[in-house]
């Protein structure tokens, strides 16, 4: 029973009056109150507003014309007369509306309430839809189409505000569509939490009732078949019923006989179809209308399989007991075979055995009457018999259910088919479209692409995708800004998190209010409308719309739940390209701080670059150009195996590792020594799952003297480079290989190579020529015919590299490095030899004075003098002749003195009381940079002085 009195909460506010009150009062003061309203009677409230009511408007409209003898109604009474013994003696009003809010039943708990109430509460008629009665109990079911609440002041209608209620929609069984809504009405201190689980278990008896009126239906229309085959023998024809049917046929091709069967019943109309079996047989299905005695109207289905009949007729078991009776099982279903006990009402042939029927020829034959299956003499006859019955709504029913879970499996394979957020949006639409809806239109947040989430999903909508029927539709453009008003759809379920279901969009308020010269000019186009929002993971992505136009059906609840499964099943895809554009922006942002950002000033070479990442992923390829001392200069190109951060971490440390490698002027092959035993530590630092091998890299270096046009190349299990002569030779030449940096064992070997001035020096990554739908040859062909152009410049040369021969959807990164040879002028170089002899110093001082007076570098003379002097006489010294000096006038003054021992100068600061020590301070002080260089016979030691001052 209901408790009087008290106060109770909903949604975790306090109902005591004094909140809604107050909360409507500013609201209709034109101030906000979202925060302290539930959501449901805020957007109520808003649409009500927008559609111009009255909180003082008089009661709401009567139809006189409204059916008391509708099959709700006649579901919903003697639930209702159950409900009105139950709350006997007390105020509370129990109302049964239909599907558009109009009042059928009415039932009180108390015989003199219905005396005191005014006529629209107490008389059915009146239509209580929330266009025309503002917030109420049974306009807001209709509108969210769930239990809903609605406590005094939450009521829009001044009327209203003592009163308060509960209301759930009522559905049909097998539709799913809402038949109508039931109501309790009592008054506000009334309130008890128990009313809840009443109006739910009402609410289900109703539709028990409902599913059982269709089902009383569906076995009025079998017992009309099975009078109509006893009635009418036309031949020897063999009764199948679907049990029979199963025994020669496989489940697939039952599934197929059971789907087409549908299909012919929701047509509602005579029709034939002929169904291929796996086995190779057609099966003819035949629907032909039927009417009952009580004046049901139906379709049955019949199937005839041509060819031999059974070897055994069917048997059909003595029922003495329920001879007539048939299964009160519901045939609501659509698989009704003919059961036992109604089988035996057809005739008994003569001449059968005890306990054997046969049935008689029902309905449209495919030939003359007891004509074989084939017009030939001595054939065996077709076997025919029931397989479904039904109306054609209930077969409409289940063809809509196969076609939806038809259309969510395709979705599964449809959507999601990449990793990026624009696509698998469009793949939504492409899905819905026409299946679903006519139009989609998808919105997502500005972020969500770039793989980020929105700040503020609600506002900051863009128009992403519009698909439909027809190119020519009025929506917004893709990339326009969209803003939603509250009352749309769209920001109701991005508010509330489930779908919105507007199925007339004439009569959304809301919707109409928004852009009222688009939404007029979008009327002409569609008519019905489902807002579902894109939330995966509790982050939400953005809200799709579904519109209908052509069907004039509007959308029902189950299409709002296909809607809601599509677009969920979509947003954990979109959310899956999300993070990984996230995840992929955050490795190419990496990848590209760890690259070198400029080229360093140098003449050796002109170089150009490009780096390409996979598609898939980011992996870990990489390239440097190094200024080296003697104007060498030294080129880089490598590739980490595998893809992500790792990856491209390992990448930026082997990178760093190889720079400082080649700037200690190690030779092409010890650098790679050096490389390989730093990844071989990584792997042993890092195990992965107790893994080991986890990094491999492989590496490609090359360095190029242009005073001796001359450059030393070595790989380590990197693609060779190609060679580009000055007249447009290309060639690949055939270096020692090398193992794989990280395997060990076996040293790396370096090979040096003539370059001519105007040679071209092209390194890439396996990215560029291993693709799995190419041959190697062939993209090595292409990249011949393309780098053989030597007119183009290097820049050019990448661009045309990238344009004809790397794959379209790169499966890995692609590293290019394009290089153009220069040399030295002789005029710049100066060079002695002179034995190990100390008096030649001075010689050799007098001959370097002169040549810098010959260049006009007077002013470096002095450094120059005492850098040569000191680097001459360590030489003399401390190594071992012949001694070679060389000077090079480049951005620098660069002094080189070279002797054939391998002994390493070493700088120390020398003490007060120390006679010797100061040579190379004195050297380091003297230039901008020094060094050591070993060659094939022993070492050059160098020193670069500036040449401003000059």
């Amino acid at each position: 029973m209901i408790r009087p009195g008290g106060k109770t909460t909903l949604m975790g506010r306090a109902t005591d009056g004094a909140g809604p009150t107050r909360s409507r009062e500013r609201f209709l003061e034109g101030e906000p109150v979202e925060d302290c309203v539930r959501t449901p009677i805020s957007n109520s409230w808003q649409r009500c507003r927008v559609l111009g009511l009255s909180p003082d408007q008089s009661g709401p409209p009567f139809r006189a014309d409204f059916d008391p003898e509708a099959r709700i109604v006649r579901a919903a009474v003697p639930v209702l007369d159950r409900l009105q013994s139950w709350f006997a003696d007390s105020s509370m009003n129990i109302c049964v509306a239909d599907a558009s809010g109009t009042v059928l039943l009415r039932r009180f708990g108390s015989a003199s309430l219905a005396r005191t109430l005014p006529a629209f509460q107490r008389l059915p008629g009146f239509v209580f839809a929330e266009q025309y009665a503002g917030t109420n109990g049974i306009g807001l079911a209709l509108a969210e189409r769930r239990l809903i609440q609605v406590y005094g002041a939450e009521h829009f209608a001044e009327r209203s505000q003592g009163n308060a209620c509960r209301a759930l929609p009522v559905r049909d069984p097998l539709s799913g569509r809402i038949e109508g809504v039931l109501c309790l009405g009592y008054p506000r201190g009334a309130e008890d939490p128990a009313l809840a689980t009443v109006i739910r278990r009402a609410a289900h008896a109703i539709e028990r009732r409902l599913l059982g009126q269709s089902s009383d239906r569906e076995r009025a229309l079998l017992q009309a078949y099975l009078d109509t085959g006893a009635a009418t023998a036309a031949g020897p024809h063999h009764s199948v019923g679907v049990g029979d049917l199963a025994l020669a046929l496989c489940p697939r091709d039952r599934e197929i006989l059971m789907a087409r069967a549908a299909e012919l019943i929701s047509c509602g109309q005579r029709a034939a179809v002929r169904v291929r079996l796996s086995d190779g047989r057609r099966v003819t299905l035949v629907s032909r209308p039927m009417t009952s005695a009580t004046g049901v109207e139906g379709f049955v289905a019949e199937a005839v399989l041509p060819g031999a009949a059974p070897h055994e007729p069917l048997v059909v078991p003595p029922s003495a007991e329920q001879p007539r009776r048939l299964s009160a099982a519901p045939a609501a279903s659509g698989a009704c075979v003919v059961p036992p006990s109604g089988a035996a009402r057809l005739a008994t042939a003569p001449g059968l055995a005890p306990g054997r029927t046969r049935a008689r020829a029902t309905g449209v034959s495919m030939g003359e009457p007891g004509a074989p299956a084939d017009g030939r003499p001595g054939s065996p006859p077709p076997a025919r018999g029931l397989v479904l019955v039904g109306e054609p709504h209930v077969g409409r029913y289940a063809l809509a259910a196969r076609r939806r879970l038809e259309l969510l499996t395709d979705a599964s394979t449809r959507i999601g088919t990449t990793l990026d957020v624009l696509r698998t949006a469009q793949e939504l639409a492409e899905t819905a479209v026409p299946r679903l809806a006519d139009y989609v239109t998808i919105d997502l947040p500005e972020a969500v692409p770039r793989g980020e989430e929105a700040a503020d999903p609600l506002t900051s909508l863009y128009r992403t995708v519009v698909h439909g029927i027809r190119d020519d539709r009025p929506f917004h453009p893709v990339g326009k800004r969209v803003d939603y008003g509250p009352t749309t759809p769209q920001l109701r379920c991005l508010t509330s998190g489930q779908a919105v279901l507007e199925p007339d969009l004439n009569a959304a308020a809301g919707w109409l209010a928004h852009d009222p010269e688009r939404t007029q000019e979008l009327l002409t186009h569609v008519h019905s409308l489902i807002a579902v929002p894109l939330i995966a993971r509790g982050v939400v992505l953005g809200v799709v719309a579904f519109y209908r136009g052509r069907d004039p059906a509007p959308f029902g609840d189950d299409d709002r739940s296909l809607a809601q499964e599509l677009a969920t099943r979509a947003a954990l895809s979109i959310d899956n390209a999300r993070r990984y554009t996230r995840e992929r922006a955050m490795v190419l942002a990496l990848q590209r701080s760890l690259l070198p950002h400029s080229l360093p000033d140098q003449d050796a070479v002109e170089v150009a670059h490009r780096y390409l990442p996979a598609e898939s992923g980011v992996g870990g390829d990489w390239y440097d150009v190094i200024p080296l001392s003697g104007t060498r200069v030294g080129l880089l190109v490598g590739d980490v195996v595998g893809h992500g951060m790792l990856s491209a971490a390992t990448m930026g440390r082997l990178r760093t590792a190889a720079r400082s490698f080649a700037e200690l002027d190690f030779p092409p092959d010890e650098v790679l020594t050096q490389l390989d035993n730093l990844v071989g530590r990584l792997d042993r630092e890092e195990p992965v799952a107790g893994e080991s091998g986890i990094i491999g890299a492989t590496c490609l270096y090359a360095v190029y003297d242009p005073t001796t046009q001359r450059c030393a190349i070595a790989r380590a299990g990197h693609p060779p480079p190609a060679l580009v002569s000055p007249d447009g030779t290309v060639s690949f030449p055939d270096l020692p290989a090398g193992p794989p940096l990280g395997l060990g064992g076996l040293p790396f070997e370096a090979v040096e190579l003539d370059l001519p001035e105007g040679s071209g020096l092209v390194l890439y990554t396996d990215g560029l020529i291993e693709d799995p739908e190419r041959d190697v040859d062939v993209v090595l062909d292409q990249l011949r015919g393309t780098l053989s152009h030597t007119e183009r410049t290097p820049e050019e040369t990448c661009e045309a590299v990238l344009d004809t021969v790397a794959p379209a959807h790169p499966r890995d990164d692609i590293a290019l490095l394009v290089a153009r040879t220069h040399a030295l002028d002789p005029q710049r170089v100066a060079a002695w030899e002179l034995p190990a002899d100390p008096a030649l110093v001075s010689e050799v001082r007098a001959s370097a004075l002169r040549k810098l007076a010959d260049w006009g570098l007077e002013e470096a003379s002095f450094a120059a003098e005492l850098v040569l002097s000191e680097l001459v006489t360590n030489a003399i010294r401390h190594g071992s002749g012949p001694i070679t000096v060389r000077l090079l006038r480049h951005h620098t003054l660069i002094c080189e003195v070279s002797d054939t021992s391998n002994t390493a100068p070493h700088l120390r600061r020398a003490a007060t009381t120390d006679e010797g020590g100061r040579g190379l301070f004195l050297v380091a002080q003297l230039s901008e940079s020094w060094g050591t260089r070993y060659i094939g016979q022993g070492k050059v030691i160098w020193a670069e002085c500036g040449v401003d001052a000059a």
